[in-house]
């Protein structure tokens, strides 16, 4: 076997390859060996079928199996030799010339071919002790619990149809639907068929649903509000806005008590219990949250601290599903990139910053994981596989099915895992400072880490 080195370019490499003719000849007989006891060919007893007449019937198609094997085999011990792991499935590129390749299966000539592809570059760490970190912490009021708690007992005390002629009052049910405006102009997500709304749950913007109290079923009104200016959709913060609404149905709330008796019905002892497991739901809601944004500032962290090339056949193909996702939810919802105050080719580069931006960060985590022994178990993986069953109820057995069916798939439920153990590692030695801040404030900073950079797992 030889072979000469033609590129050797960044992260590019070109090999020429040569397998001598002697080589696949002798892997051919090798092959027609294993072949000799199971063929069966009239007028030969099983296993007594000459090589030479083996070679005859079946020479050429194993042959096609030699080479391919040859050239795995050897692309596999050049990159392994040259100490090189290469980021996707080199390209073989074999001679055009049919006459050649009939040569080469006939096992007269020696297999020429040239292998292309990229190397995953080395990745020198960044020091990871003490990277600085704001931890957002929420305190949970008494009486944000007392909303809550309210809450679910307006949803699980039951609501009653009011019948023909109701007249909307504070804490009923409705069914809506609506058109939005602003400047005469319907925009997107202003709209809906049928909308549940309860009044006084604050669940719509300021104004929206007082402005619905003594309006009688069947009836349609026209709601004017102001979108809040620090409202999560920047498109339509501070503007005015009108909505024509027509109430489809009024559900009056049950009579009943929120007592022991209404906690016991839903599985507690009693209020005190409810209280107590309405908080932990709370709190635990906004420690995700916490590390959401703590985790955002990990991966900035690391961004920041490792420059070096990434290869492009990974960046494309990281490019080429996040732009598929794109284009689908543009195309979806009836918008422009110029309605979303861009262009496609503007959009195109910010997505392939975010892919090379990913790209990256999946290496350094997978080295950082590598270098400290961050391990994912087998019960954790295990885990991770139910919960995704458990996201399609009525589906549980076909979705189990796919996963056990898609091994790629499988491994693919592992790597959010993995990065985030990778991540606590890196918090565990970080230098923390706890911020106290509302729940709005850690929303609105939640949603700036979106908006500059859509975050998902790198794999």
């Amino acid at each position: 076997m030889q072979v000469t080195e033609t590129l050797n370019e960044g992260l590019k490499r070109k090999l020429s390859v040569t397998i001598p003719a002697a080589d696949l000849n002798s892997r051919l007989d090798a092959k027609l060996e294993e072949l000799k006891g199971q063929a069966n060919i009239k007028g030969f007893r099983p296993g007594k079928v000459p090589t030479s007449h083996l070679k005859k019937v079946y020479g050429r198609s194993a042959m096609s199996e030699v080479m391919t094997d040859a050239i795995n085999s050897t692309v596999a011990e050049t990159l392994d030799e040259r100490k090189e792991r290469a980021a996707a499935q080199p390209k073989v590129d074999l001679p055009q010339d049919q006459t050649v390749i009939n040569d080469v299966l006939d096992g007269k000539t020696d297999l020429a071919f040239e292998v292309e592809y990229e190397v995953l570059p080395p990745v020198s760490l960044m020091e990871l002790k003490g990277v600085k970190l704001t931890k957002p912490v929420v305190e949970v009021t008494e009486e944000e619990v007392d909303a809550e708690v309210n809450r679910v007992f307006a949803q699980n005390r039951g609501y009653t149809d009011k019948g023909d002629g109701a007249v909307v009052e504070n804490g009923d049910r409705l069914g809506l639907s609506f058109v939005g405006k602003i400047d005469g102009e319907e925009f997107e997500g202003g709209s809906s068929d049928h909308a549940h709304l309860t009044v006084g749950s604050g669940e719509f913007i300021p104004g929206f649903e007082e402005q619905l109290i003594g309006v009688k079923k069947g009836e349609s009104k026209e709601v004017k509000v102001t979108f809040p200016a620090d409202y999560g959709n920047t498109e339509l913060a501070g503007k005015e806005a009108t909505f024509d609404v027509s109430v489809l149905h009024v559900d009056g709330p049950n009579a009943g008590e929120l007592d022991d008796d209404f906690a016991k019905r839903l599985g507690l002892e009693d209020v005190a219990a409810l209280r107590k497991a309405v908080r932990e739901q709370m709190e635990a809601a906004l420690q995700s949250m916490s590390r959401q944004h703590m985790k955002r500032q990990i991966l900035d962290a690391l961004d920041e601290g490792h420059k070096f090339d990434v290869p492009a056949q990974l960046v494309d193909a990281e490019f080429d599903t996040i732009w598929q996702r794109v284009k689908h939810e543009v195309e979806h919802h009836g918008r422009s990139f110029e309605d979303e105050g861009t262009t496609e080719e503007a959009a195109q580069e910010q997505y392939k910053r975010i892919a090379e931006r990913r790209v990256r960060l999946g290496l350094v985590v997978a080295e950082i994981g590598n270098q400290n022994e961050v391990q994912v178990s087998d019960e954790e993986h295990q885990q991770a596989l139910i919960a995704e069953v458990r996201r399609f109820p009525g589906q549980e057995q076909q979705v189990y099915d796919y996963y056990r069916k898609n091994p790629q798939a499988l491994a693919g439920l592992r790597a959010p895992i993995f990065e985030n153990k990778v991540v606590d590692f890196i918090a565990d030695q970080g230098e923390i400072t706890e911020k106290k801040m509302s729940r709005e404030e850690l929303a609105k900073l939640i949603q700036a880490d979106e908006d500059e950079v859509p975050e998902e797992h790198h794999h």
